[in-house]
């Protein structure tokens, strides 16, 4: 009998411990969604910039006004090295305005940006010296040729109002902010002014500054990239330009999951000179022509990172099976058509 006894004392407590693993569990689980829908309640919105609404922009005049960014100098005021014209912040350099339209595409669907440019800024930066000075020994680097260009300071202040046009388009979606970009500059012309400029002992041709390719609106592989890189650098994120010696070609880097980025670099590709898929490295170009070697990676800026599972990255695999294949029957042509229609890429891409 008292051994019974203990035995159901012993059952008793067992059940007891149960019960109060299963309230300490349920409490938690209730704690965490309590928390969940919490975080989502009192999320502060904020613009395409992260700027919170309601607030002035890092880049002054801009303002948050809705998920807009606006200029507003009198709440924001401007630079230092702007001048006030109204309600928007002038440069020495905003002379000789014209208008332009580029294009691009996302999803299949055409779309455009106006942007203005101006011939003053173009004439300053045409004059600038092309030579870097070393001192002591020291060797001169692609990346710093590179860095000159983009980060050119002047520039910055008047490719701002094309920078917030993108971020306006999709205020809550870096990575349509990023399609929207790359886009853009895959559709401007791919083309050479001509112009040779004399350094040391050599002609080379002359590489243009980013804001020059808006201008003329026409650019080199190197060119196009170098602009890429730094409107993807103002809207944040990681960048390199990858060279291919080989080839003598540049293209642009992204920063993406280590998975779908070139040779584990950590960066994408992405051809800038006319449109085609991020990640997609198997292109075949005019004359058959095909990147076969090791590029070197030049790091421009450490910023965010493109997400794992973006569509791209397996259209970009489903392209290069469709190369890689013959001919085309009726059901691969038509995946190649979706394909071309809904990035919209360039009939030198195309595959026959």
């Amino acid at each position: 009998m008292f051994g019974r006894q203990r035995g159901i004392r012993r059952n008793f407590f067992t059940w007891k411990k149960l019960i109060f693993i299963i309230i300490i569990i349920t409490a938690v689980f209730i704690l965490i969604i309590t928390f969940s829908t919490n975080k989502q309640i009192t999320a502060i919105p904020t613009c395409g910039d992260g700027t919170f609404y309601n607030t002035c922009s890092l880049d002054k005049p801009y303002y948050c006004n809705d998920g807009i960014l606006i200029e507003n100098v009198s709440t924001c005021s401007c630079p230092l090295h702007l001048s006030q014209s109204g309600n928007s912040c002038v440069s020495v350099y905003q002379s000789g305005q014209e208008s332009s339209s580029f294009s691009y595409v996302l999803n299949g669907q055409n779309g455009s940006l106006n942007f203005s440019l101006y011939k003053g800024l173009t004439t300053y930066l045409s004059v600038l010296p092309k030579a870097i000075i070393y001192n002591n020994g020291q060797q001169p680097i692609r990346s710093d040729f590179k860095l000159l260009r983009i980060d050119e300071p002047n520039q910055e202040v008047l490719m701002q109002p094309l920078i917030k046009e993108i971020e306006n388009l999709a205020p809550d979606d870096k990575v349509t902010q990023a399609r929207i970009a790359i886009s853009l500059v895959q559709n401007i012309p791919w083309g050479a002014t001509g112009q040779k400029i004399t350094v040391g002992n050599q002609t080379i041709g002359n590489s243009r500054y980013p804001y020059e390719v808006l201008y003329d609106n026409q650019g080199l592989c190197g060119e196009k990239s170098e602009l890429l890189a730094k409107i993807l650098k103002n809207l944040g994120y990681g960048v390199a330009l990858f060279y291919y010696p080989k080839e003598n070609h540049e293209t642009l880097g992204i920063k993406c999951p280590i998975k779908e980025s070139l040779n584990g670099a950590g960066y994408c590709f992405v051809e800038a000179s006319g449109p085609s898929i991020i990640s997609d490295s198997s292109l075949v170009y005019a004359n058959g022509v095909t990147l076969s070697s090791s590029p070197e990676v030049i790091i421009i800026f450490n910023g965010i990172s493109l997400p794992a599972g973006l569509p791209e990255y397996h259209d970009a695999q489903v392209l290069a099976g469709l190369r890689s294949k013959n001919s085309l029957g009726p059901i691969n042509s038509y995946i190649f058509r979706q394909l071309e229609n809904k990035y919209g890429l360039s009939k030198v891409y195309n595959i026959d």
